[in-house]
């Protein structure tokens, strides 16, 4: 069928098309892999090939071929797809399929402009040839095919305009370690490096977008969570949106706080005119997000976060919805709506909640960051005092338009801002957390700008990175891996450039943190436990427990080395309080696990020398980075045991990691009836996470009469998870459609709900 088939080389030469080549190439990628069929693959591709065909074209018809066999019955074609991958992309990347010498490469890649030039002045030829050593390429086989494709599109040093690509993937593992590493003595850094080089290599360690795609380039922007709060002057909306523009042009997510915007219709220069409210402000940042799309990265994008109690709550809470028009919408922003103790409490016991705009009652809207005592006191005050603009609705018709906007939109998200107060690092009194970020996990202080090159300002910033919890053997290798990433993670900050003074001041100051995990589904599947009925609860506890203690040991010891940050003052640490002092003790009737760990010894050493970073941890959903490890993503659940991504190089189909071995042991998302059992796990990690938790609530429609989920479930949830001392929630999920909700409103849990 295919003895007169011409292919079309490169140089424009034509020759015929050779079976045994193509024969050969797939059989080498078949090697070790069990339930594939090379002849399967072969006769795929070949009803494809055409006279005239491009070399290239053959390749990616394999690939694809390959690709299209992937199956819970042949899992294993995910990786002989993921080696031809490599194989073409090692083609286009070198000219041939072995790679060239690392010096060589980088010399070439910086005469381009694609490396970073300073590699070659911190680094010597010597040097280069000890890393090339370490280097092992073989652990490119180790990809499954969407990780191939994810670093193709994402991460590996191209060019996106001609398609070029210029490295592969233990390149870019190799030069990110020897450009962090890069200000270690040179009797150590070395070591270091081969060490990060081994664990990320392996998969042990998962680093995010900004740093895999960043990291050895001449752009140095890695902080993957960027936090700004705006003021309520233009000249701060101004700076605002100015500042993310800036930062959704270098791959960064937004999270922006607008809550002390004032309402419509306030006075503005005592009467000379009235506000004309949030809405065309939130507007504006719309248009800044979506300004620059991250250098074709990923999109900008951001989320919006404001009070429950803000004079214009009912018209920001349908912002998403896709009724009304344009011009009382703002669909292309997510938000995040803040809640504290007073709020649940009202709706608890059948009572109000009174709006108002922040303009309108001094001091309220700082004491709901900082102190809830005062805030409580003044809201009770303002709501009788009837000089004061306000609204007054009934908690329970509050509650439930945004747990219905909520369900329908699934992008209407949660802050408990007085647990990110109360269970943080940070003295509320001087350093309130007033707002996360776009995947909700990110918990910093920050300050509105008043102008662009506003010093007093803060803009915090969180750099990122996670645990393979599916590669630990035992909890004491967390003590290794916390080590290299607290090291890594640490010299980024002052290896990356910072646009804005206010970015450079608040990082520098409190140098934070967040290492996160990967594959917990898959850990839960190893150990034998579950997410829905307590049964994972007590590993859980020690894991996170592990995980925080090891940080915050690895970040004592090198303040020890370098100093503490210098704003280590404002935080509670100083003070000698832990994690494990002041987390929600309802937590206590789900999780009797003691502490395994040398809590005492660990606080003795942070008071004597304090600690290198103000956090720590922060746990992300790790959607992309967790697919380059072949790893379930941060904590969920999976929803089947193939996922189907869809990305702009088609539908990639991933196979849960160990699906021949643990296939039974594994929960899948659908198959978990209540929320119960995973807000409990959720709980147990914010226990120890001294930022927050990115976790999700999920529906099906289909368990519940009528096919509709009671409001009442939504609200139910809604208090435990606040009752447990969860601080954020982010994604709702609903199977099959955004709006089986049932509209109906019960009576919230009775009552009987104590928070």
């Amino acid at each position: 069928m295919n003895k007169n088939i011409l292919v079309s080389k490169r140089d424009g030469d034509k020759e015929q098309l050779d079976l045994d080549k193509i024969h050969k190439v797939i059989t080498w990628a078949a090697e070790g892999l069990s339930h594939v069929s090379v002849s399967e693959v072969e006769l795929k591709s070949h009803i494809q090939f055409y006279d005239g065909i491009q070399t290239t074209d053959i390749h990616e018809t394999l690939i694809k071929s390959a690709a299209d066999l992937i199956s819970e019955q042949a899992p294993d074609y995910q990786y002989l797809a993921a080696r031809l991958a490599i194989f073409h992309l090692r083609k286009k990347a070198y000219g041939q399929f072995e790679p060239p010498r690392l010096y060589d490469h980088v010399v070439k890649l910086a005469e381009l402009k694609k490396y970073d030039a300073h590699l070659l002045q911190d680094y010597s030829r010597e040097d280069f040839e000890t890393m090339n050593g370490f280097i092992d390429h073989n652990r490119d086989m180790n990809f499954s095919y969407a990780a191939v494709k994810q670093l193709e599109g994402k991460y590996l040093v191209q060019n996106r305009v001609t398609g070029e690509y210029y490295e592969s993937p233990q390149m870019l593992y190799m030069l990110i370690g020897a450009c962090l590493f890069a200000s270690y003595p040179q009797d150590t850094r070395l070591d270091f490096i081969r060490r990060f080089y081994d664990a990320v290599s392996t998969f042990k360690l998962s680093l995010p977008t900004p740093i895999m795609a960043g990291v050895r380039t001449p752009t140095r922007q890695f902080s993957s969570c960027v936090l700004i709060e705006c003021g309520d002057s233009l000249d701060s909306i101004n700076a605002t949106s100015s500042a993310i523009v800036k930062y959704v042009s270098q791959r960064a997510g937004i999270g922006i706080n607008a809550g002390n915007i004032r309402a419509v219709g306030s006075p503005i220069r005592n009467g000379e005119a009235f506000h004309t409210g949030c809405i065309p402000f939130y507007k504006h940042f719309q248009t800044a997000v979506k300004s620059c799309s991250q250098g074709g990265v990923r999109g900008g994008a951001a989320t919006l976060f404001y009070p429950l109690w803000h004079y214009e709550v009912e018209n920001l809470l349908v912002l998403k919805n896709n009724r009304g028009v344009d011009e009382n919408r703002v669909r292309h922003l997510d938000y995040g709506v803040q809640f504290n103790r007073l709020m649940y409490h009202r709706l608890i016991t059948g009572g109000t909640i009174s709006l108002f705009s922040p303009s309108d009652v001094p001091g309220l809207y700082d004491a709901f960051f900082a102190d809830q005592e005062k805030f409580e006191e003044l809201y009770v005050k303002y709501e009788q005092d009837d000089s004061i603009r306000k609204k007054t609705l009934k908690a329970l018709e509050l509650f439930s338009l945004f747990a219905s906007e909520r369900a329908s939109t699934g992008r209407i998200y949660l802050q408990n801002v007085d647990h990110c107060n109360t269970h943080s690092p940070f003295d509320p009194k001087v350093a309130p957390i007033r707002q996360s970020n776009l995947c909700l996990e990110i918990a910093l202080p920050t300050k509105p700008l008043q102008h662009v090159h506003d010093e007093e300002g803060e803009i915090a910033l969180c750099t990122l990175a996670a645990f393979n919890l599916g590669k630990l053997d035992d909890l004491n290798e967390l003590e290794e891996m916390s080590e290299l990433l607290v090291r890594a993670l640490d010299s980024l900050l002052d290896y990356q450039d910072y646009p804005l003074p206010a970015a450079y001041n608040a990082t520098m100051g409190r140098r934070p943190l967040g290492v996160g995990v990967i594959n917990f589904a898959n850990y839960l599947a190893k150990n034998g436990v579950r997410y829905s009925d307590g049964s994972a609860n007590g590993l859980t506890h020690k894991t996170f427990e592990a995980i925080q203690y090891y940080l915050l040991k690895a970040s004592n010891r090198l303040a020890k080395e370098k100093g503490t940050c210098t704003k280590f003052n404002e935080t509670t640490y100083a003070q000698g309080i832990l994690p494990v002092d002041t987390y929600k003790k309802d937590l206590d009737d789900v999780c009797s696990e003691v502490l395994h760990l040398d809590w005492e010894s660990l606080r003795s050493d942070i008071k004597a020398h304090g600690l290198r970073n103000s956090t720590l941890t922060a746990l992300m959903p790790s959607e992309t980075s967790s697919q380059i490890s072949n790893a379930t993503n941060g904590i969920e659940p999976p929803r089947g045991y193939v996922s189907v991504k869809a990305s702009k190089d088609g539908i990639l189909k991933q196979v849960v990691p160990d699906f021949e071995k643990l296939r039974n042991n594994y929960e899948l998302l659908w198959d978990i009836h209540s929320n119960e059992g995973y807000l409990q796990l959720v709980a147990i990690m914010q226990k120890f996470i001294d930022q927050t938790v990115s976790a999700n609530t999920n529906y099906d429609p289909a368990h519940f009469e009528g096919g509709k989920v009671p409001m009442k479930l939504l609200l139910k949830d809604l208090l435990t998870a606040y009752k447990l001392g969860i601080k954020t929630l982010y994604y709702h999920n609903t199977r099959d459609g955004a709006s089986d909700i049932h509209e109906e409103v019960d009576d919230c849990a009775g009552g009987a709900c104590k928070i």
